[in-house]
This record gives C-alpha cells, sequence and structure tokens, in this order.
C-alpha cells in the first residue's frame, strides 16, 4: 500500500494531501468511526457539563487532525515514515495527545484555540490550502476566538457542540459513503451544532 503512495505522491503535495486526507476518515474501520461518533455525542450534548474531559477531547481531535495535514509534508522530508504503517497510525495519535496535554488545562487559551483550530481544520478540509483561503480563514479564527474568550460560557457550550457535531460529521461520511459529502457536509455540521448548541443551553441554565 505504501509503495503506492510513494509513487502517488511523486513530490506532489497537493495529491498526496487528498490521499491522506481520503485514508484518515474513509478508510478507518467501522469500530474506530463509532468510537468518533460516541465522543462527537459526548462533547455536543454534554460539553459543557465535562469541559475539563471535553477540552482535552477536542485537542485530541484537532490535533489528529491538524497532524494529517502535515503528513504529506513529513512523508516528502522523512521517506522512512511514509513506507512506515505504524508511523502513519501513531504520529496524527501523537500529535494529538501533544495538543491535548498543552490545551486544556488553561481555559481560556482553550476555548479561544479550540474555535480558532475549529474554524482553521473546517477551512482546510472543506475550502482548500491557499493562502487567500489561509488567510480569511485565520481572520475569522482570530475574531471567533477574541469572542469566545469575553464570553466564555456560551463561547464554551458552542465550541464544544461544534466540535462534537465535527466528529460526528466525519462519522457519518465514512459510515455512510453513499452521502454527498459536497452536498450534505455543512447542512449536517450546522444542524447537529445548533441541536447540540439549544440543548446545552437548555440544561445548564443553573450551572456556572
Amino acid at each position: 500500500m505504501f509503495l503506492d503512495i510513494d509513487e502517488l505522491c511523486n513530490n506532489r503535495t497537493f495529491v498526496c494531501y487528498n490521499y491522506f486526507m481520503n485514508f484518515d476518515f474513509s478508510n478507518l474501520g467501522t469500530p474506530e468511526m463509532i468510537i468518533m461518533a460516541a465522543v462527537g455525542l459526548a462533547l455536543m450534548f454534554f460539553g459543557y457539563r465535562i469541559k475539563k474531559v471535553a477540552f482535552f477531547l477536542i485537542w485530541f481531535i484537532l490535533g489528529y487532525n491538524l497532524m494529517t495535514f502535515l503528513m504529506p509534508t513529513i512523508n516528502n522530508l522523512v521517506p522512512d515514515v511514509a513506507g512506515n504503517n505504524l508511523y502513519q497510525i501513531l504520529l496524527p495519535i501523537a500529535g494529538g495527545l501533544l495538543l491535548a496535554l498543552m490545551g486544556f488545562s488553561i481555559e481560556k487559551l482553550c476555548v479561544g484555540g479550540i474555535c480558532f483550530a475549529l474554524i482553521m481544520v473546517i477551512t482546510v478540509r472543506y475550502f482548500g490550502t491557499e493562502m487567500q483561503t489561509l488567510a480569511i480563514g485565520g481572520v475569522v479564527g482570530v475574531l471567533a476566538a477574541g469572542a469566545a474568550v469575553m464570553l466564555m460560557k456560551p463561547a464554551t457550550i458552542v465550541a464544544t457542540a461544534v466540535a462534537g457535531s465535527y466528529a460526528i460529521t466525519l462519522a457519518i461520511l465514512a459510515l455512510f459513503p453513499d452521502i454527498n459529502e459536497e452536498i450534505h457536509y455543512f447542512p449536517i455540521l450546522g444542524g447537529l451544532s445548533v441541536l447540540g448548541s439549544v440543548f446545552q443551553f437548555l440544561t445548564t441554565k443553573r450551572i456556572d
């Protein structure tokens, strides 16, 4: 499999990026996707109640995904990594754990960082990696992060709801490949985010 990847990449980062984007989600087994969906449900409906755990899980998901975006570059720079299945599995997990351990302990930084990172992950995944696109995503991410720090409780609820919805959306698209991602990605993500946010606001009225 990885010999084919080396031939496919052939120093073409864009092609390799698309391969690993598909590999990361659509080629994961059903048990892994079910686990991702279960974690997403916990974040979406109970993120504020379990915010310390939620922060750890969100940072892990973001770190895992961000590391997969870097894998094509790493594979080009270190051919031994590209040809080793164990590295392909462990490096994204290590990236997730590292970001989770760094992020979850500082609440304001965590909430702001989650909002920024979520916007950048969705921007890269759905709109691409062109500089103009990344710049727009970065500006939106900074504004969202600033608003999140000023409005901690609602920002935490929305951030955990969106992060959980993101994980569930990826799981749904992987488990049901007949669903057209280009058409249904944002409707599913948006609908679940609203549902999770409303549920959390209604059930945490008396919780500071």
